[in-house]
């Protein structure tokens, strides 16, 4: 029985924590990082048609790498979402993970638009590159839905000390929560720091939601226990 017992406590040791968690969430984020850097400081919504060309023609290879980045992202996300599903109870993981595909279709998206883009860059017309991208630049207006969904759901468990979820991640999830929730005003912002693809969208957002995705990813990938699945 103590031998029984002890292989017991051994094999739920081993079921503490995902290498593969961790890794997959570290590729996402350097790779989350490196697309930021890529893209730079993009056009929102107040540039003009002209200033649209303009910046697609001189910023034509870091809009086709970023796409590029966030291609080859997709599994790597795939996988850390649908293993940190694993960590949370039904219904709150079938929640999760509808934000969590959601927030990868958007990307994938959006990535269409501005690949698109800076594939003829050189051909641009100001008025048809303004169309185009005012589409694209409501991403991020629109894409808080997505987080919301994701974040909600975990932020809870973790505010009332279930499913093994520290306090600090509702804490922080409270907080991008938040954000993200006044982000939502950006659908109706037109200029300056609440214009659709500014500042509020891919700063200050977009800093928070990676923030909690990775703090999620490694809190998971080295504290997390997998739960049985919901019968």
């Amino acid at each position: 029985m103590q031998q029984a017992g002890a292989l017991n406590v051994g094999a739920a040791r081993e079921r503490e924590g995902s290498p593969a968690l961790l890794a997959a969430t570290a590729v996402v984020a350097i790779l989350s990082v490196l697309a930021l850097l890529v893209w730079g400081t993009p056009p929102a919504a107040a540039e003009t048609g002209a200033q649209v060309v303009g910046w697609f023609r001189e910023h034509r290879d870091a809009a086709r790498w970023w796409t590029w980045i966030l291609t080859v992202a997709m599994p790597p996300a795939a996988i850390m979402f649908a293993l940190l599903r694993r960590l949370l109870p039904a219904p709150h993981s079938d929640v999760f993970l509808i934000g969590a595909i959601s927030y990868l279709v958007a990307l994938s998206v959006q990535a269409w638009i501005w690949g698109g883009l800076a594939l003829h860059a050189d051909q641009l017309e100001p008025a048809i590159a303004r169309t185009v991208l005012d589409i694209g630049v409501l991403f991020g207006p629109v894409l808080t839905g997505a987080t919301t969904t994701m974040i909600a759901p975990v932020t809870l468990l973790a505010l009332r000390g279930r499913a093994g979820l520290p306090m600090w991640l509702g804490l922080l999830g409270a907080v991008a929560f938040g954000e993200q929730a006044v982000e939502t005003i950006t659908i109706f912002g037109s200029t300056g720091f609440t214009q659709p693809g500014g500042a509020m969208n891919l700063q200050l957002g977009a800093g928070l939601t990676l923030a909690w995705m990775v703090a999620f990813g490694v809190w998971g990938g080295t504290k997390g226990r997998t739960l049985p699945p919901a019968t």
